[in-house]
């Protein structure tokens, strides 16, 4: 089975892993600093403050933010449920806008529809990996208060115009197991901003500067020494992963071009791709069903993903709440039922992608004997 993600640690992880259990030190301390020192030249930021988890930054960051009752954050409904949590964690009322079709990214269009007299932040999501158009975005917020809060969670190295991801505001970046980047679980927010930075750090830690010096209502988001470890294991290698994750992705599209109904990843020049997830659309126009293909790699030993199969509102437990207001979503619901995410992470070989590409052309024939629907000639 080819698999749709792997975790590998290096010996330097549990070199340092034991370092941290020799201290008796286990969190939030030197090895948390030192991954936040290094963290900072990612998103080139002055200030990374390590949390507990990716979701836990995005609520930490919103709470920086002083929200009121009543304030309210645009954010796309097509992303990880954790970025709607967070916003609601958070005490924010949450406005639901429409995708760009291109790129699965939040419609700056639809944010400027959106923007109100309560809106207090925009949180667009660098979704797969794939910078959200934030000159844009930023456009749209000059001259009002409203901050950008990027969800970052799956875009370590992502850049516009050469400027970072995680450095045009404030930033919430995941290192879950999956992640480009992991320490297991944990999460940071990068940013700038003095105040900000200096709130975070209470926010994470009970609100505490000093022990039991209690300054503002905080909680317990706080990086473990083991996560950080692996963490710092990690970090050196990020720049040659991400290499491999972008050459990978420039193979596939070429070995995928020539299938009818078949969108590609989409990555305009001033937008750099770090490929947290190779997501194709099938269309359905065209006849494809991305379940059935999903299920044809499956059979041949390709492990494929569905991210994301509804949007994040469209469960049972998020119906008859007042704070989540949503219209206007063509496009999210159409990419929710054509999306599917193929291998691309580092681990894989060329021989692998090759294996990947040609298998999928397997599949979708034999979907496709069903309908009399072929490929475009070569």
């Amino acid at each position: 089975m080819i698999r749709l993600t792997e975790v590998r640690l290096d010996d330097r992880a549990e070199e340092l892993a034991i370092q941290v259990l020799r201290s008796g030190q286990l969190a939030q301390g030197p090895m948390v600093a030192q991954f936040e020192t290094e963290f900072a030249r990612v998103p080139a930021t002055k200030h990374v403050v390590a949390v507990s988890s990716g979701t836990a930054a995005l609520v930490a960051a919103l709470r920086a933010l002083h929200l009121a009752p009543g304030d309210e954050v645009i954010t796309t409904p097509f992303t990880f449920v954790a970025t709607l949590n967070a916003a609601l964690d958070a005490g924010a009322t949450v406005r639901l806008v429409d995708i760009v079709r291109d790129d699965f990214t939040i419609d700056p269009m639809a944010v400027a529809d959106a923007i109100g007299p309560r809106t207090r932040a925009i949180i667009p999501v660098h979704l797969y990996g794939y910078p959200a158009d934030l000159h844009a975005l930023q456009e749209i917020a000059s001259d009002t208060d409203i901050v950008i809060v990027e969800d970052a969670a799956q875009a370590h190295a992502a850049a516009i115009d050469g400027v970072p991801v995680g450095s045009w505001g404030m930033a919430a970046f995941s290192f879950y197991a999956t992640k480009n980047l992991t320490t297991g679980e944990g999460g940071a927010v990068s940013t700038n901003n003095d105040e900000w930075a200096d709130r975070l750090r209470l926010i994470r830690n009970q609100g505490m500067r000093r022990r039991y010096e209690y300054e503002v209502r905080g909680d317990n988001y706080r990086m473990t020494e083991l996560q950080a470890a692996i963490g710092l294991s990690q970090l050196s290698h990020l720049d040659e992963w991400t290499a491999r994750r972008r050459d990978h992705a420039e193979r596939l599209n070429a070995l995928l071009s020539d299938i009818e109904g078949l969108l590609l990843p989409r990555e305009v020049r001033s937008r750099r791709h770090v490929y947290h997830q190779f997501t194709v659309r099938l269309q359905r126009d065209a006849g494809l069903d991305r379940d059935i293909v999903s299920a044809e790699m499956a059979f041949r030993g390709v492990e494929t993903g569905i991210y994301y199969p509804r949007l994040c509102h469209d469960y049972p437990c998020y119906r008859g709440l007042t704070n989540i207001h949503a219209s206007g979503l063509k496009e999210a619901r159409l990419a929710a039922r054509e999306v599917l995410s193929l291998p691309v992470h580092q681990w894989l070989s060329i021989r692998d992608i090759e294996e990947i590409a040609q298998l999928f052309h397997d599949a979708v024939r034999q979907h496709r004997s069903r309908t009399g629907a072929g490929l475009k000639p070569s």
